[in-house]
């Protein structure tokens, strides 16, 4: 049924229990339930959102829908209805363990908070804000090819000054990367075709990464942050924990090192850690191209005929030109060098210096935090908030010693993701307003016993760090064999 599938026209009247629900947990056989109405998605794979949606095949969607999606986007699903959740489910988990009314109550409030957020204004983004963001985002690249057209001797002064706009260029990526992902979780432009093209703007061209291939990614992190997919259960788990044979993040995850490689990394992980970061850049531009070019088994996901039929992405071919037209441009400047090893030296300190301005806010947003099966995950409020770390304040007061050093500076830095508990919570408010949303987040934790975890920078990576350490320890501990 679902998308491919013809189902019989008196089938909305139906009425469904968890027990039946839960039996359809795989793409290709993909029951979900949002605002206690029960959906057959199966083989959907042209959802505008990627395959994200089947991160919650067999379970309650009530709450990611809404995080993921505009007033009006129900009637989209209104095509694939089959029936209602019955009175009995509707005071149960997916698991059929029954809610508290606490939890009922709990539920309630956290959804009538994003209504309150909304009736505030919080979720309208300022126009001149983003004008100035974007401005001053260009004029890093022009500064950096001004200076490498300056200062292009071989004299040491020389060299210093290219460094600097190589280590400036890749400050520029990662710049170029918040404001990719603030336009595609839509909090810039209300129309979100508009808004889709110039991410392609910012993300293919400006940045070297694939759009398409990093929503896919990016949607499925925000539904199910720091979980696992377990055993048969077909629901997608985070691609961003998703690092062995690299690093583990949770004991069910040591148990696949098991190569002499992986088992090598696993117990030198906290040592390894920043490096691996360093080449993270690497990575990503790497998949960018492998999906694009449908190199990869995510590239494709299908367009229009039978389920399950892959067909390239929609404006592929755009996607691809603009990655074409940015390694133009990137090489164009690594050409104005005066020898090839000052071109490979411009290209390395790049990409290691936007690797590490990346992947570290990345670290800090959620390693090291609760990590969960997908069969056994909390509701929609603990999962995002459990698995979420903020960036406050440092013991050197690095972070917050004034209002005016976190605007311009640490808030820019991160892409505002040092309010990343709210920005999971509310992914298309505006990084402007993610400040205001965190003191209310804040209290409406703490009236409901919510752990609300924030660590400063150097306090963040540490808790990163211990965490591996613990990991790899008890790997070495426990496997003698070693």
């Amino acid at each position: 049924m679902g998308k491919g599938g013809q189902r019989p026209t008196n089938m909305t009247a139906s009425v469904h229990a968890w027990s039946e629900v839960t039996k359809h947990r795989n793409p290709n056989d993909a029951w979900l339930v949002c605002n206690n109405k029960v959906y057959d998605v199966s083989g959907w794979h042209d959802h505008p959102g990627g395959d994200v949606i089947f991160t919650a095949a067999g379970d309650d969607a009530t709450d990611t829908f809404a995080m993921f999606h505009g007033p009006g986007a129900t009637k989209h699903l209104d095509q694939f209805c089959i029936g209602t959740l019955d009175e009995d489910s509707r005071k149960q988990y997916s698991t059929q363990e029954t809610k508290t009314e606490a939890q009922i109550e709990f539920e309630r409030g956290y959804r009538a908070l994003r209504l309150k957020l909304k009736a505030l204004g919080l979720f309208e983004s300022s126009p001149s804000y983003y004008a100035y963001k974007m401005l001053s985002t260009l004029a890093l690249a022009v500064t950096v090819a001004a200076v490498i057209a300056t200062f292009s001797g071989r004299i040491w002064i020389d060299v210093a000054a290219r460094s600097a706009a190589a280590v400036l260029l890749g400050i520029y990526f990662q710049q170029c990367g918040w404001l990719c992902h603030e336009i595609l979780h839509h909090q810039v432009f209300a129309n979100r075709k508009i808004g889709r093209y110039v991410g392609y703007f910012w993300g293919n061209f400006a940045q070297g990464f694939s759009v398409s291939w990093w929503m896919n990614k990016h949607n499925t992190h925000h539904a199910v942050p720091n979980v696992h997919a377990t055993g048969a259960d077909a629901q997608n788990g985070d691609p961003d924990i998703d690092t062995m044979p690299y690093l583990a993040w949770s004991r069910p995850m040591l148990r696949l090192a098991n190569s002499g490689f992986s088992k090598w990394m696993v117990s030198h992980q906290h040592l390894m850690y920043f490096p691996l970061l360093a080449l993270a850049r690497i990575s990503w531009l790497q998949q960018s191209i492998a999906y694009v070019l449908n190199l990869d088994e995510t590239a494709g996901r299908a367009v229009k005929g039978a389920p399950g039929e892959l067909k390239p992405v929609p404006h592929e071919k755009l996607e691809l030109f603009l990655l074409g037209l940015h390694y133009a441009w990137y090489f164009a400047l690594a050409a104005m060098h005066p020898t090839f090893l000052d071109s490979l030296a411009y290209v390395l300190i790049t990409n290691i210096a936007c690797g590490l301005a990346l992947a570290t806010v990345f670290g800090l947003g959620h390693n090291g935090m609760a990590v969960y099966d997908a069969a056994a995950r909390p509701d929609f409020w603990k999962l995002q908030v459990t698995t979420t770390r903020n960036v406050t304040q440092d013991p050197l007061g690095f972070v917050h010693w004034c209002d005016l050093i976190h605007k311009l500076f640490i808030t820019s830095f991160c892409g505002g993701l040092d309010y990343q508990v709210e920005h999971h919570l509310f992914p298309t408010i505006p990084r402007h307003n993610l400040r205001k949303v965190s003191e209310v987040t804040k209290a409406f934790c703490a009236k409901h016993c919510i752990t609300y975890h924030h660590a400063g920078i150097i306090e963040g990576n540490k808790e990163v760090l211990d965490h591996l350490q613990d990991l790899a320890d008890e790997f070495v501990h426990k496997f003698p064999a070693m």
